[in-house]
């Protein structure tokens, strides 16, 4: 089966489904119909019963996502709205996080910003060797927007988590494997498809009720109380950060350069 809505192509084939944010003339930019979009299509699929992984990836091969759309989210400057986006990207790769079987990202290009925390709210990455990772917010001086915070200080720590986003750069794949953000890279030769079918082989050859049975312990291990808390900071300092005049005269920069 295949299908899609404006801003997705969405596909099934046997107990695999297939994800591709189809935005390339805009660096497969996470606007916030991208978003919702997003949200949808893993909440309607999290009750097909014979899935049993899930493939997220950008169209294209120059971006996986490259951030939130500036260009959309250029006007929405208050702190109702600021509060909004990061609610509308929290509920999106929360969808993603909670999905009931493992979700594969397939890094086909950089993955910036919101589009690296997208990343990391999949079970598993992986990239083409070309690809790149970088949680480069706070060169718009913001903070994580998407409530990725929480999954790179789990997976980082505290004290890496918090150097690599003062950093602010984007990481080469074998830099990223090193930390743990990236799971394989393709090797020389073998395109992004055929890593993705290496990697994902495994998955189907279980049974779907076994591959549910493991992803609900995988999201069981989880600490609620600490994410929740957590959460709740990291969505009053990106409204801070957002509605301040420092971001805006980054993103304005950002956009005229782009221009």
């Amino acid at each position: 089966m295949t299908a899609g809505t404006r801003q997705l192509q969405v596909a099934v084939t046997g107990a695999r489904l297939d994800v591709t944010i189809n935005r390339p003339q805009a660096r497969n930019a996470l606007s916030l119909e991208t978003l919702h979009e997003l949200q949808t299509v893993f909440t309607r699929f999290a009750d097909a019963p014979d899935i049993c992984a899930a493939v997220l990836t950008g169209a294209g091969d120059r971006a996986f996502a490259a951030g939130g759309d500036l260009k959309e989210l250029n006007d929405r400057r208050s702190t109702a709205e600021a509060g909004a986006l990061f609610d509308a990207g929290r509920a999106a790769l929360d969808a993603v996080r909670s999905f009931p079987v493992p979700v594969v990202a397939a890094l086909n290009g950089v993955a910036l910003g919101g589009g690296a925390e997208l990343a990391l709210a999949c079970d598993f990455r992986i990239a083409a060797a070309h690809a790149r990772i970088g949680f480069v917010q706070a060169q718009l001086g913001l903070t994580t927007g998407f409530g990725g915070g929480a999954d790179l200080n789990a997976a980082l720590g505290p004290r890496r988590a918090m150097g690599l986003l003062l950093a602010a750069e984007p990481l080469a794949p074998a830099e990223a494997q090193r930390l743990g953000l990236l799971d394989a890279v393709a090797g020389e030769g073998e395109s992004l498809a055929e890593l993705v079918d290496r990697v994902v082989a495994p998955i189907l050859g279980r049974p779907p009720a076994l591959v549910r049975d493991l992803k609900a312990m995988a999201l069981a291990a989880r600490d609620p109380s600490w994410r929740a808390a957590f959460s709740t900071e990291e969505r009053a300092r990106f409204i801070r950060a957002w509605t301040s005049q420092e971001h805006w005269a980054a993103a304005e920069r950002m956009l005229a350069r782009r221009s």
